[in-house]
């Protein structure tokens, strides 16, 4: 191998390098929305109150999603396209199941009188898991994509870098939802 080559196959790819700045900035908004949950806690008007048990099932729901991310990436890096369409569409059926699940969630907690005029503390609430939400909205929309492209019946490119970015990403919004869910709980 020539020297070249060597120093092409130790760069990121421009697409993965992206997809991590952005997945920094988005620690960065979270972080500062947590933080501002720990600062505007300690206020003597916060009023605590119980997550959603949707919140619960919504968490299995995201981390079998991940394990179904990770098998269509094996299967698509297989050329195993049969099984790769049905992993990423369990994926993105999951992502789906997981926004209703949460969504749930936000009704159980309006009908109990826990909306955005309640309290400070439900504002944060649903804001931080409502960007959650968009976030995970946006993975679901790339699964779409892939498995769209993965429906042509002539596959054009094998190349795993777009599934890679894609499951990159809906992993983690997965930890993100598992940082999130320990979160709260932990200050409840």
């Amino acid at each position: 191998m020539t020297y070249a080559v060597i120093a092409q196959r130790k760069k990121i790819h421009p697409y993965k390098f992206n997809m991590w700045v952005a997945i920094a900035a988005i620690v960065m908004m979270f972080g500062g929305f947590t933080s501002a949950y720990v600062v505007m806690r300690g206020q003597e008007r916060w009023v605590s109150f119980q997550l959603p048990h949707q919140f619960i099932f919504s968490t299995i729901v995201i981390l079998c999603s991940s394990f179904t991310m990770a098998m269509a990436v094996r299967y698509f890096k297989r050329r195993m396209m049969n099984a790769y369409k049905r992993w990423i569409t369990l994926t993105a059926i999951l992502g789906l199941v997981f926004m209703y699940s949460q969504f749930l969630g936000f009704r159980f907690l309006y009908a109990h009188g826990v909306n955005l005029t309640f309290n400070v503390s439900a504002s944060l609430l649903f804001i931080i898991t409502g960007l959650h939400m968009l976030h995970v909205l946006g993975g679901v929309i790339a699964l779409l994509v892939i498995f769209f492209r993965a429906l042509r019946k002539k596959i054009r490119s094998y190349d795993p870098v777009p599934i890679e970015v894609v499951a990159t990403y809906w992993h983690f919004v997965d930890i993100l939802w598992i940082y999130l869910f320990g979160f709260f709980i932990w200050l409840r």
